[in-house]
């Protein structure tokens, strides 16, 4: 029975801001998170999902305050990453309504604890997330705490490694392809989905229905999520918040 792949819209938080960064890098201010929380909601899109990248470089944790407004304006799944260490600072987001974390810096940093929460928690809540930059000669390099700090290992040994460890998911990143609008990496992702039986989240590069099928179909993702598709509009790049239409995804063959 075919299952409709999911479509995320990501969302980046700086400070308690709204942003887009650009090949994790350089963030540029969009607004207020919790406007564009309410927008999504309206839109009825598949999931969200909330990242905070400066918590973990920065060494700080999830800023629960804002966190719970954002719960309360959700009216889908939500999924949230950034500055996450502890046990209980994951109880506290099940507990104000996310119903997945997604771990990187802590993960990788930490085995145990991925393992731990998924114990606790179930591998479905557990998403572990993985950012890979390419190198001059085009060779991958796993990265941390927003893709300054390189780790061991290629994405298919992390991806392998996480769900071993209990990882429900993987969010897979592109770092180059960030906020380039011209299609994820879909060779990085046929490896990171054939590597694993969880399902991955491609991540980076969306500009497109067309990406996201690409993604899906050729890539083998089972998700796709996106940030400057859904916050930016037209060759400007104009600040707009907005969502594929149904029928434009059933057209373009993204839902059957």
């Amino acid at each position: 029975m075919f299952q409709r792949p999911r479509l995320i819209p990501c969302l980046l938080l700086s400070e308690g801001n709204l942003v887009k960064t650009r090949r994790f890098r350089d963030p540029v201010y969009l607004g207020d998170p919790i406007n564009a929380v309410k927008i999504f909601s309206e839109k009825c899109v598949d999931e969200l999902c909330v990242l905070d990248i400066e918590a973990s470089k920065n060494g700080a944790g999830p800023d629960f305050d804002l966190l719970a407004e954002i719960a309360t304006e959700a009216f889908m799944p939500l999924s949230y990453g950034g500055g996450i260490t502890t046990v209980e600072q994951i109880r506290r987001l099940f507990h104000i309504g996310f119903e997945k974390v997604i771990l990187n810096t802590a993960w990788q940093n930490d085995p145990a604890l991925l393992e731990t929460a998924a114990g606790l928690f179930g591998s479905q809540s557990i998403v572990a997330s993985i950012d890979v930059r390419q190198d001059v000669l085009r060779r991958y390099h796993c990265m941390t705490c927003g893709g300054t700090r390189p780790v061991e290992g290629t994405p298919a040994e992390l991806a392998r490694r996480a769900e071993a460890a209990g990882a429900g998911e993987i969010l897979l990143g592109s770092i180059d392809r960030d906020s380039a609008m011209q299609g994820y990496d879909l060779k990085l992702i046929r490896s990171v989905a054939e590597a694993v039986r969880i399902p991955v989240i491609a991540s980076g590069g969306a500009g497109s229905a067309a990406d996201m099928k690409a993604a899906l179909e050729q890539g083998g993702a089972h998700a796709a999520a996106a940030g400057s598709m859904y916050v930016f509009y037209g060759p400007r790049r104009a600040v707009l918040i907005h969502v594929p239409e149904e029928k434009e995804l059933y057209a373009m063959g993204v839902y059957r």
